[in-house]
């Protein structure tokens, strides 16, 4: 029906007429909302401690709600977050909210404490990676160790219900920031458990294994160094990281196509390649060397540490020489990956160990040693000096020392001409050498492709030390030499050394060696298994640094040369049945930057042109014979 006249006049000046102004609105978002109910087991507390220069830290006090009485601190200093360690879920118990680990300490009374280092997070002042002690590589008025004592001092003086005993422990470079609270401690510092710490960078943890640099830290770097919350991860543009540095062609060519060529940890890292002051000044377990140790302390190690698989065991053994009475260092190894012992540990990758032994741990000496030391409970079990699984037997073992206290024998196992080991090396008049042709535009994968990111959400870069090495025996850049099957077990327990006597066609080059156990074709405890060759250890070394570590020097074309390879240490039996095998290659990528195996001042900057192929050979005869230097502990051994 049309709109008449008057009906349009009446629509039109409702249309025009203003709108009457709208009831005022409440804002429903409360404002300083704090979840506190008395269903809460636990009181969080958030507190910014000043430190002697005036810089304050964010720090989250975890307190259990009806302690029996003054309760013993444990703390852990971190660059990752105090919230997120103690924000895990939102929940009324604080079981939920803090790590797995610290389950059985809320259990036993203890109270949590989880601080952010200065530049981390909320915490104030300016983050350096790894920051040295003051002395010529920190000219501040302070450290990690002051701000420790600073930290500890407040807690003990400001929070009621603390016994005035302090423990401190953390996994990685948490567990290098317990080693410095104990450099010199504060007076009510009386436990520490340094987990799988950073000690030395160079040598053998995050940033060089050898010599040769762990370019993948990259990714590491990036995400610390460019927030202060690791809120940025690099934008590879590739899920294969094996592609992604190919294509790069070095190390620092890749962080330059990423913009941060510059962060200043990176530069740090790339331009100090060889073992120089750098590293030197801040090599943790020579800090170690000069004092007695007067904080009992227990480092915690796993054999198959993806990322820091030198320093507790490099730690532990410095401390453990100024230990006269043997009851103030200890050394726990376990079968685990970086960190895994604050988690679940009854299997890595294939391998199951037949119970859970990260909770083992825990249960039977990590909280008896807290127990004895920050509490003074005479009950608590003594703790072993050392407490050790072995692999292959699946088993824990105590010792006196380590390796083995003392039981170790270094025993040689001569690689030979036809493929096989021996206790023997190879007689003058056979096949002197065994070579292969290293092409640096098709480097060894050090695991199968693709080769995600450390970080990316689907990673299994946590258990790569236990794939299985057969997908790379086949390659005829891989060297393979292999033991008849056992007639009766072989365990070892300590460091292992490869001596190859080596030579190349080229100016440098890499030499990666992996001890493997093979197991039998049918193995009937677990079906998947027939025919697996576990990596027991292997490392890399860049030849460069065969005479000096500090004083890298070309190699001569065609002269044999001796490279004694340091590999990390092991506790492991060979069973019957199981073969011995070492693996020698020239490349393990993308971990490590490829050797264009031509000679550069700095093979992170190696461009395209000075990649050339090599021909290597491992020389086996004679006095040049080559063999591995196995700690056998027992009357195992190869036979001839």
């Amino acid at each position: 029906m049309p709109i008449r006249p008057l009906a349009r006049l009446v629509l039109a000046t409702l249309l025009l007429a203003p709108l009457a102004p709208a009831p005022a609105q409440n804002d429903e978002v409360v404002r300083d909302f704090s979840p506190v109910t008395p269903a809460f087991d636990h009181e969080r507390r958030e507190v910014m401690i000043r430190m002697r220069d005036g810089v304050r830290l964010h720090t989250v006090i975890i307190v259990p709600r009806n302690l029996p009485g003054p309760a013993p601190i444990i703390l852990t200093r971190t660059p990752y977050g105090a919230d997120k360690a103690t924000g895990q879920a939102s929940s009324p118990s604080a079981a939920m909210t803090l790590p797995l680990a610290d389950e059985s300490l809320l259990e036993a009374g203890y109270i949590r404490v989880y601080q952010d280092i200065r530049g981390r997070y909320d915490s104030e002042g300016e983050w350096v990676m790894t920051l040295p002690p003051r002395g010529p590589l920190n000219r501040w008025r302070v450290d990690e160790g002051t701000d420790t004592h600073d930290t500890i001092e407040w807690l003990v003086d400001n929070v009621p219900e603390s016994s005035d005993r302090v423990g401190i422990t953390g996994v990685s470079y948490p567990g290098w920031l317990a080693i410095m609270g104990i450099l010199d401690p504060h007076p009510a510092l009386r436990a520490a458990v340094p987990m799988y710490p950073m000690v030395d960078g160079w040598i053998g943890d995050d940033f060089y294994h050898n010599g040769a640099l762990r370019q993948t830290m990259f990714e590491w770097v990036y995400n610390l160094g460019t927030s202060r919350d690791g809120s940025h991860s690099p934008p590879f543009g590739h899920r294969d990281m094996y592609q992604a540095f190919l294509e790069a062609g070095s190390a620092d060519a890749l962080a330059a196509r990423l913009g941060a060529e510059d962060l200043p940890t990176w530069r740090k890292i790339v331009d100090n390649p060889a073992y120089g002051q750098f590293w030197i000044g801040q090599a943790t377990q020579d800090m170690l060397d000069d004092r007695a140790p007067t904080v009992p302390t227990m480092f915690v190690h796993g054999l198959f540490d993806q990322e820091d698989n030198f320093g507790a065991i490099a730690a532990y053994e410095v401390m453990e020489t100024r230990d006269t009475n043997n009851d103030m260092v200890f050394l726990a190894v376990g079968p685990w990956n970086h960190g895994q012992s604050q988690g679940q540990g009854s299997s890595l990758g294939a391998l199951d160990w037949g119970a859970d032994t990260s909770l083992w741990f825990r249960e039977n000496v990590l909280l008896p040693f807290w127990d004895r030391h920050l509490k003074g409970d005479p009950a608590a079990t003594p703790t072993p000096p050392v407490v050790a699984f072995e692999t292959g037997a699946n088993a824990w073992r105590t010792y006196e020392s380590w390796p083995a206290g003392g039981a170790a024998r270094a025993t040689r196992l001569y690689l030979q001409p036809a493929g096989g080991v021996g206790r023997q090396p190879s007689a003058a008049g056979g096949a002197p050498y065994a070579e292969y042709v290293s092409d640096p535009a098709r480097p060894v994968p050090y695991r199968l492709r693709p080769v995600l990111a450390m970080y990316d959400q689907d990673s299994s870069w946590n258990r790569w030390l236990v794939d299985d090495q057969r997908q790379f025996a086949s390659r005829p850049d891989v060297l393979t030499f292999v033991s008849e099957p056992l007639t009766e077990p072989v365990t070892i327990s300590g460091p292992i050394f490869a001596n190859l006597h080596a030579s190349t066609t080229g100016t440098d080059a890499d030499w990666v060696v992996k001890l493997i156990d093979v197991y039998p074709p049918e193995f009937r405890a677990d079906r998947e298994l027939g025919g697996y060759q576990l990596m027991v250890s292997g490392d890399i070394m860049r030849g460069r640094y065969r005479n000096s570590l500090s004083e890298p020097a070309a190699i001569i074309p065609g002269e044999t040369a001796l490279y004694r390879v340091r590999l990390p240490h092991a506790n492991h039996s060979f069973r019957r049945g199981h073969r011995i095998m070492v693996q020698i290659q020239s490349s393990w990528f993308p971990l490590y930057d490829r050797n264009p195996q031509t000679w550069v001042d700095n093979i992170a900057q190696a461009q395209p042109a000075d990649f050339r192929i090599a021909t290597h050979r491992i020389w086996l005869t004679g006095d040049t014979a080559s063999f591995i230097e196995l700690p056998v502990v027992g009357g195992g051994a190869v036979s001839p």
